[in-house]
């Protein structure tokens, strides 16, 4: 509470300025989580220009794609930065896959969510720890589940902890532009139609204009479309009722 009537705001919905304020003002409690998605890539350029110490940190779920961890390596290298990997329980994984097999999660949204409690949302949790404000890639036009998404806020999900997501009014074009004009590296899923990249069961290439969320967990409704990292119950967002999706070609299995 004490941190609640002591910290101002910044007046501004600029990301570099944001990323600035952040680290200016929380540093070394603060940290950018990482998946290495544009977002992220985009964000630790900001980062390392403030401050070349800035902490990464990532979260291996032990099901991610190759592409990633590819671009995960190349990112270490190009900003010279450690990334704080963590990872889920081993006891919780093998209980999970070993009682229910290894792709449980498909046979329903709870099935789901307990893979991604497992696998994401413990070892975020454990990543947050020490912390008082994180920053993430976080963007309003993502999906229907973040268009109420803030610049700045108080994470009620981890504590109440500050929550900082500077790109929250980028759209895609801008964030693309960012990248290239910076010459960053990227994940080439992103070049095969990915446009929001997470486990590999999980996520597949989407039809083009479509949302950007559609590739993952394309079994379920738009409205449950999130692992619990951001949202506490995702399977009670009040959202508009879920619409028709169309065909999207099978990429994945």
């Amino acid at each position: 509470m004490e941190q609640k009537r002591s910290i101002q705001f910044p007046a501004t919905d600029k990301a570099e300025e944001l990323v600035r304020w952040g680290l200016e003002a929380f540093h070394p409690q603060v940290a950018l989580a990482c998946s290495f998605s544009l977002e992220d890539v985009a964000l630790i350029d900001m980062a390392v220009q403030v401050r070349p110490d800035a902490r990464v940190f990532a979260i291996d779920t032990g099901r991610l794609n190759e592409e990633t961890y590819r671009c995960a390596d190349e990112a270490r290298k190009h900003f010279k930065i450690a990334v704080e990997w963590h990872f889920p329980k081993r006891e919780d994984v093998e209980r999970l896959e070993r009682e229910k097999g290894l792709y449980s999660f498909r046979e329903s949204l709870e099935a789901r969510q307990e893979c991604c409690r497992i696998r994401k949302v413990e070892p975020l949790a454990r990543a947050l720890q020490g912390l008082k404000a994180w920053i993430t890639g976080l963007r309003q036009e993502q999906s229907i589940t973040r268009g109420a998404l803030k610049a700045v806020d108080y994470d009620q999900v981890h504590g109440g902890i500050i929550k900082i997501n500077p790109l929250v009014l980028w759209k895609s074009e801008q964030l693309w532009d960012y990248i290239r004009r910076r010459k960053l590296p990227y994940n080439r899923l992103y070049d095969r139609s990915y446009a929001s990249i997470g486990c590999e069961p999980c996520t597949r290439a989407v039809a083009p204009g479509a949302e950007a969320r559609s590739g993952r967990w394309w079994w379920e409704s738009p409205e449950h479309k999130e692992c619990g990292l951001h949202v506490r119950e995702p399977e009670k967002i009040a959202t508009k009722p879920a619409r028709a999706r169309p065909g999207m070609h099978n990429s994945h299995k």
